[in-house]
């Protein structure tokens, strides 16, 4: 446990001498171009390390599309995973998941789902498939569960969903995160499915200021990204396996609540989190690799007042590839790589949830070059975005009463 000891010194010797971050200086914007953020930033006083790590040119691709409105009525859907016959697997945050045919009907729930406690930012989250889900059916889910006395941790679970998907099979919970706590905020939670078939699960570190030394931690799961097999075993070659005292399956650590991750097609895994005050970030994730939480983060707390003990950037950990400052709030993501919107190939697409917009962002060399946002005229909170196996985007939005699109071209 010498690591986990020596990080514990290191982040309460942090909170002793706070570093200052914050002067007066606005965020720079991209080199060269009209960036499209220009209202004023949450925490004026931080600077970017790099031109263009935030406020990014505007990147308007002016892409002509329309929108289908697939489903209404759906109560705060959160994910929405497109099935090989054209079908889509929503979602809903109270611990619903259903079908919804090509046409837009929608199914009725599916039995055998494990009890969710759905109280505040819990309940059932995301859900994605098998690689070989055409021929062993197998999904994945993630969501919080009831731990007794009050308390909650997030949990991934598996199951069959026969043809006709009226009740799942052999469900089994593959993996719970420790320590459980009595709270309803912070369980990320996004599981990104690997090209080898490993599963990254995303984990918040819940919110509570008590906790967040946790996510610095390598006896707890709180702000990890944990990587396990499909069965919820550690690989042998896990980074911090040989670390005393350290959980099984953690990949990488110091996140805060990351509900976005998706992989790009050279196979690298990028997360969109959730920042504070002004830190929302885009992440390209490094095994073992530490990003920061709560010693080093971009933002403020939401009372205005500086994150104790953190500074926007330290050596020793990883910065982000780009920031933003006003947040978006980000949820869901996906790389795009379809025939339907040319333009958009190679985009990466995250739903923002304070923004009300779906946001492209254009990357090159590692580093974010441009930014558009689209369906802000529909002032809907996106939840998440994935392409469908006929090229379409499709979106939920996290409402009472949330939708489900699908994003067609328009001849």
């Amino acid at each position: 446990m010498k690591r986990a000891l020596a990080t514990a010194a290191a982040f309460l010797a942090a909170c002793a001498a706070w570093l200052p971050a914050h002067g007066r200086q606005a965020a720079a914007p991209g080199p060269g171009c009209e960036p499209l953020e220009t209202r004023p930033p949450n925490a004026p006083g931080q600077r970017p390390e790099f031109p263009g790590q935030t406020r990014a040119c505007a990147a308007p691709s002016g892409v002509p599309f329309r929108v289908e409105v697939l489903a209404r009525g759906l109560e705060h859907p959160w994910s929405v995973e497109p099935l090989p016959d054209g079908s889509l697997l929503v979602t809903e945050r109270p611990g619903r998941m259903r079908i919804v045919s090509p046409r837009g009907e929608v199914g009725e729930p599916i039995a055998g789902l494990p009890r969710v406690d759905a109280r505040g930012q819990g309940g059932l989250m995301d859900a994605a498939l098998s690689p070989s889900f055409a021929q062993d059916r197998t999904i994945f889910w993630s969501y919080t569960e009831p731990r007794g006395q009050g308390r909650n941790a997030t949990s991934v679970a598996r199951g069959r969903l026969p043809a006709g998907g009226a009740s799942l099979e052999q469900v089994q919970v593959i993996f719970r995160s420790r320590p459980a706590h009595a709270g309803d905020k912070h369980f990320g939670s996004r599981i990104a499915v690997a090209p080898d078939g490993l599963l990254y699960v995303t984990l918040g570190e819940r919110f509570d200021p008590s906790l967040r030394r946790h996510a610095q931690l390598l006896d707890s799961h709180l702000g990890k990204i944990v990587r396990v097999g499909p069965d919820g075993s550690a690989p042998p070659d896990d980074p911090f396996a040989a670390e005393p005292g350290a959980l099984p399956g953690i990949w990488t650590l110091g996140h805060r609540n990351v509900q976005a991750a998706a992989f790009d097609g050279a196979g690298r895994l990028w997360i969109v989190e959730h920042g504070a005050q002004g830190g929302d970030e885009l992440n390209l994730i490094q095994k073992g690799r530490n990003y920061g939480w709560p010693l080093a983060a971009y933002g403020e707390e939401y009372s205005g007042q500086p994150i104790a003990g953190a500074a926007t950037s330290r050596p020793d950990m990883v910065s982000p590839v780009y920031y933003w400052d006003p947040v978006i709030a980000p949820s869901g993501a996906e790389f795009y790589d379809g025939d339907l919107f040319p333009a958009w190939r190679g985009s990466l697409f995250t739903g923002g949830l304070r923004e009300k917009a779906l946001v492209r962002l254009v990357l090159r060399g590692g580093r974010v070059v441009g930014e558009e946002r689209l369906l802000r005229e529909r002032g809907r909170r996106v939840r998440d975005v994935r392409q469908g196996p006929d090229g379409a985007l499709y979106v939920v939005t996290d409402e009472d009463r949330g939708e489900l699109w699908r994003l067609l071209p328009d001849p």
